[in-house]
């Protein structure tokens, strides 16, 4: 299997992207923002699109969208009476938005398919190479902001003591989602991105409450999925993005019935 390039290719994007997914997700589930990953991935369908009818790759595409609207975004939902209005205007003109940039490329279906759904079998060197300096870049800028970002998203009174500008904060964390949701798209494609910057994050968080043991846990749980998902894609024939939905769903599950039983004993 690993002979074939484009399965070497595969696997190298699916590490990088697994732990940037396992590290922004614990984050993103304790900011609860799982709401606005979900936005996101309709603005990245629309900025794929859009990358598709102007020729790029369509990872430009998705980080010009998502960096550009990440903090329009969050700022527009910050009020929680007014987020579910938000989510459903905006995603509903980004989708609108994807639909027309495809149609206008005048892009078989296949087009539309790998990026709602994933392609990581199909990607390219050049990409890789893109998607690697990508995942870098939002490791190292929140291994920088590490510790003002984890007392912001776990100790809001630790946070207001060490002086930290919160706002700069919650918007360099921003621009780090919107990256990440570009990067992870590449493999479970921009309908499914919630998967793996949400579900490793929340699975991990019931088997243990320490960040760094969080962000390990979910990091573990991601590469699961994703290597998992590669290999019985490969066997099978069948969508990779649904086999790495239906792993990280099971491991959830498994989770929620640890928590059970450790509340029950």
């Amino acid at each position: 299997m690993l002979t074939l390039t484009f399965m070497r290719h595969a696997f190298i994007a699916s590490t990088y992207i697994a732990v940037v997914s396992g590290i922004i997700g614990v984050f993103v589930v304790a900011r609860q923002l799982s709401f606005l990953t979900h936005t996101l991935s309709e603005i990245g369908f629309a900025g794929a699109s859009f990358a598709v009818f102007a020729g790029w790759l369509p990872l430009n595409g998705m980080i010009l969208f998502t960096m550009l609207s990440s903090v329009l975004v969050g700022q527009m939902s910050i009020k929680e009476s007014r987020r579910e209005a938000v989510i459903s205007a905006v995603s509903g003109l980004f989708i609108g938005l994807g639909i027309l940039f495809l149609s206008l490329s005048n892009q078989s279906a296949s087009s539309a398919t790998s990026i709602l759904f994933g392609s990581v079998v199909g990607i390219s060197t050049a990409e890789v190479h893109q998607l690697i300096l990508l995942s870098v870049v939002v490791l190292v800028v929140t291994l920088l902001m590490y510790r003002p970002l984890k007392f912001s998203s776990f100790d809001i009174v630790g946070a207001r003591v060490s002086g930290a500008n919160q706002t700069l904060i919650s918007v360099a964390f921003l621009v780090l989602l919107a990256l990440s949701v570009s990067v992870a798209a590449q493999i479970v494609g921009s309908l499914l991105i919630f998967i793996l910057l949400t579900i490793p994050a929340a699975s991990a968080k019931y088997f243990t409450h320490g960040v760094a043991k969080m962000v390990g846990l979910a990091i573990l749980f991601a590469l699961l999925g994703t290597w998992t998902g590669l290999l019985l894609g490969y066997l099978t024939n069948w969508p990779v993005s649904f086999f790495i939905a239906v792993i990280e769903v099971v491991i959830y599950v498994i989770a929620l019935l640890y928590q059970n039983f450790v509340e029950a004993s």
